[in-house]
């Protein structure tokens, strides 16, 4: 019996070796990500701005005009890059889809893009961190279980929700996620659709980029505040929020 209580144990801290070396393999994906993001802000912040966008605006045009399909790509390309690395400048790449494509197909590249690009570091977060904390979320217990439980009871609301209210940043909403476990298919169907609201002003905004960039201005970001673009996307946000209520008045 003592024997066999010796070679369990050194059974147990062989395998509780190998889960962390496991799991150190799993952060590689997540630690790449931060690493990069680092260095890209670092060497390329001067090429993400409204200056770089205001002195190479009619290259661009003439570039996309003798070859639409390959700007297209790399237009997609680096956007996906830009949302995958949390770089700055995703608001101007949004702006820069309606610049260049107009409203369609710039909204449908902003859309695809920021969606691809928000599942990627979601993988990568939900790899490197998700599973060890959902993991000790789900032994747990407390105010943090608790939430986890409401969250994954009412995933896709919750999630259109993240989406859909400006003031959450978009980086944010698509690491909470991730960091609690919710499925991937309720994460890419609700930032697919729960950015198109907000998607759709910016690139608007940027179909008349041009003009004001010519004029030396900057853009009028604060638009998504307007009372008239802020109401419409507040009603999505309380039709999010209605299957969470009807929940919570059946309980009661």
């Amino acid at each position: 019996m003592v024997a066999f209580g010796f070679w369990s144990g050194m059974r147990r801290k062989q395998e509780s070796m190998a889960n962390r070396k496991l799991d150190l393999k799993r952060m590689v994906p997540l630690l790449v990500i931060v690493v990069v993001a680092i260095v890209a802000f670092i060497a390329f912040r001067d090429y993400l701005s409204w200056q770089a966008l205001a002195d190479n605006r009619g290259s661009l045009l003439a570039w996309r005009d003798s070859n639409f399909a390959l700007v297209s790509l790399i237009f997609v390309a680096a956007y996906i890059v830009i949302v995958a690395f949390s770089l700055p400048g995703a608001t101007a790449a949004t702006l820069a889809g309606g610049f260049l494509f107009g409203l369609f197909p710039g909204v449908l590249y902003n859309v695809a893009s920021a969606t691809i690009g928000a599942v990627i570091i979601f993988l990568a977060a939900r790899m490197g961190l998700g599973d060890y904390l959902s993991s000790k979320i789900d032994s747990g217990s407390g105010a943090v279980k608790r939430m986890s439980d409401g969250l994954r009871e009412n995933e896709i609301s919750v999630l259109f929700l993240l989406r859909l209210v400006p003031a959450v940043p978009f980086f944010a909403a698509n690491l909470i996620p991730a960091l609690v476990g919710v499925k991937l298919r309720n994460f890419v169907l609700t930032t697919a659709v729960g950015i198109i609201p907000g998607t759709t002003v910016y690139t608007w905004v940027g179909t008349g980029l041009g003009e004001v960039l010519a004029t030396g201005q900057t853009p009028n970001l604060g638009i998504i505040w307007q009372w008239n673009i802020l109401g419409p996307i507040l009603g999505l946000c309380v039709l999010a929020a209605l299957p969470i209520l009807l929940k919570a008045v059946r309980r009661k």
